[in-house]
């Protein structure tokens, strides 16, 4: 499941490569699931024409502004992911997008064709992405209701400690709560923990102030290295747990060690 780190990694690809560049094509999937609050013809209409001008994130959520409004914005869900042909996005799917595979995607949810030849796609194989065309983005949900992003806005450990010294609910599951903080996922919360060696049912509120500020180094630390190295998971630090997410109770290993709290 894409979460900051493969979201800023998708922003920044469009960043680097689309800006200032005008919108000569766009497909929009007849998917009403997907495609939230708009006819795809309407939303077509919206894009083609229009010159992008800057790519913006919060937390797992990413939107496109263009020229003028409305703008295409883009909440991940479990699967979502941009493709560029020709440009490796992020290593947590493929790294590109090659000549012999199918493009765009019979999974295709936006697809843009850009001036230069340019062409990029946002995914999504499950359908658990929503994809918006808002005129401000960040003044509406679900933008509006997330809390700091976990990379952009961070907090102070006074902020930190007191913020977490108010709930009584597990320390993962408020980690995972996008209105306390945004951005951290699944893996990320698990990874900070383990490095924090804070059980993830731990009380948020019984955490001391010395463990909140080392949980809060480790956050800063895991999110920022995974944003510097693009999300590639193969670079991702050999004590990080993270490479033993998918194996089996008793077969995880970290540098050789049975993971402990």
């Amino acid at each position: 499941m894409p979460e900051l780190p493969e979201v800023e990694a998708a922003r920044r690809a469009i960043e680097d490569n689309c800006i200032g560049k005008k919108i000569v094509k766009a497909i929009i999937a007849d998917d009403s699931k997907v495609i939230d609050g708009v006819s795809p013809v309407d939303f077509k209409a919206s894009l083609e024409g229009k010159t992008i001008v800057a790519a913006n994130r919060k937390g797992k959520n990413m939107w496109i502004e263009l020229d003028s409004p409305p703008f295409p914005t883009f909440q991940f869900g479990m699967a979502g992911a941009i493709y560029i042909k020709g440009v490796a996005v992020t290593k947590y799917k493929r790294s590109a997008v090659k000549d012999d595979d199918e493009w765009p995607s019979k999974y295709s949810k936006v697809f843009l064709e850009l001036n230069d030849g340019l062409e990029l796609s946002f995914t999504d194989k499950r359908r658990f992405a929503r994809v918006r065309s808002l005129e401000d983005p960040v003044s509406v949900p679900p933008i509006s209701e997330l809390g700091p992003d976990a990379l952009l806005e961070p907090m102070t450990v006074d902020e930190f400690y007191k913020a977490l010294s108010k709930k009584k609910i597990g320390i993962k599951a408020l980690l995972l709560d996008q209105s306390f903080i945004s951005g951290i996922g699944n893996w990320i919360a698990d990874e900070v923990l383990y490095q924090a060696r804070i059980h993830p049912m731990q009380s948020a509120s019984s955490i001391s102030k010395e463990d909140c500020a080392t949980l809060l180094k480790c956050i800063n630390e895991v999110i920022k290295k995974a944003v510097e190295v693009g999300a590639d998971s193969s670079q991702y630090p050999t004590n990080w747990i993270f490479h033993s997410r998918e194996k089996k109770p008793g077969k995880a290993f970290v540098d050789g060690l049975a993971p402990h709290f």
